[in-house]
C-alpha cells in the first residue's frame, strides 16, 4: 500500500521524475475516481472533530471483516478480501487487488457492473486497485461469522473467479481465517466553508487504538484542484496534514493476525 499525494501535490509533483508523473497521470486517466485521504494523529482527533463540525450522533455503524490466512499470504500478493455489516443498509463484500494498471484490465472485468477502479492517494504516495464489489442481505455476513455458513457464500460467482485468478494458488476462499471485526464510525458530511462532501472514519481496534480518516472523492481530472482545495481549507481549519500516515486495513490484518482464535481439539 505504498501510497506522492494529491493532498500535498503542488509540492510533491514538482519533485517527481518524468517517468513517475507520466506513471502516476497514466494511472488517473484510467480510473474511475480519485480518493484523497489522510489520517490525523491521535492527538489531534478531538481538535479537528470540532474544527470541522462533525457530529458523531449522526455516523454510520458498520463492522468490517477481513478474511485472510494468519501469515496474510493475500495481502502479501495485493489482494484484499472483505465483507461488511452496514446499519440500516444490506451488507456488501469486495474482492480488491492493488496495484493495478487500469488499461491492463481485461475488458470484460473493467466492464464488470460491481468493478470500481480507483486511485487512493495520501501523504507519501498513491496506489491504484481494482475493487469488485458484491451486495448482501443483511444476515449474511453475521452468519458466515458465526460458522454458520460457508466464507465463499459471501462472493458472487464473478468475485470468485476474480480470486481465483489472483490468489495464491490452492489457497481457496473457505480455506481463509476471519479476521475481525473492526468496529467502524463513518460519518458524510459537508464543513461549512467547503464545497464538497468529507468522510471521516474512525476505525476502533480491539486494544484501544484508533484510526481517524478524512477522505474525499473526486473525478480524475479534477484531482489536482480538489487536492490543493482540500489542503487548504484543513490548513485553514488548523488541521495537522503533517503527521505520519497509517492504513486502516493494513493495521487491521496485522492485528488480527496475531489474535486469530486457536482451532477447537478435535
Amino acid at each position: 500500500e505504498e501510497v506522492v499525494s494529491p493532498m500535498s501535490a503542488a509540492k510533491k509533483l514538482i519533485d517527481l521524475s518524468d517517468e513517475d508523473l507520466g506513471q502516476l497521470m497514466g494511472l488517473v486517466r484510467g480510473s474511475d475516481s480519485v480518493e484523497l485521504k489522510l489520517t490525523v494523529p491521535d492527538e489531534h482527533h478531538r481538535s479537528t472533530v470540532a474544527a470541522l463540525g462533525m457530529d458523531p450522533l449522526e455516523a454510520q455503524i458498520r463492522q468490517v471483516f477481513f478474511f485472510d490466512t494468519p501469515d496474510l499470504a493475500l495481502n502479501q500478493q495485493g489482494i484484499v478480501v472483505r465483507a461488511r455489516r452496514v446499519q440500516g443498509r444490506g451488507d456488501d463484500s469486495v474482492v480488491k487487488l492493488r496495484p493495478v494498471v487500469p488499461d491492463e484490465l481485461p475488458d470484460r472485468l473493467r466492464r464488470s457492473p460491481g468493478m470500481v477502479v480507483e486511485v487512493d492517494a495520501m501523504p507519501g504516495g498513491w496506489v491504484c486497485s481494482g475493487s469488485l464489489k458484491g451486495t448482501l442481505g443483511t444476515t449474511d455476513v453475521m452468519r458466515v461469522a458465526r460458522g454458520g455458513r460457508a466464507i465463499r457464500k459471501l462472493f458472487s460467482k464473478a468475485q470468485r473467479a476474480f480470486y481465483a485468478e489472483h490468489a495464491p494458488e490452492g489457497l481457496a476462499l473457505d480455506d481463509l481465517a476471519i479476521l475481525g471485526p473492526i468496529f467502524v464510525l463513518k460519518l458524510n458530511f459537508r464543513p461549512e466553508g467547503f464545497g464538497r462532501k468529507l468522510v471521516a472514519e474512525m476505525w476502533l481496534y480491539p486494544d484501544g487504538s484508533r484510526i481517524l480518516e478524512l477522505s474525499t472523492k473526486c473525478a480524475p481530472a479534477d484531482m489536482l484542484t480538489t487536492a490543493v482545495d482540500s489542503r487548504l481549507f484543513l490548513r485553514d481549519r488548523g488541521v495537522d496534514v503533517s503527521g505520519e500516515q497509517h492504513t486502516k486495513t493494513r493495521t487491521a490484518l496485522e492485528y488480527f493476525s496475531q489474535h486469530i482464535p486457536a482451532a477447537a481439539p478435535a
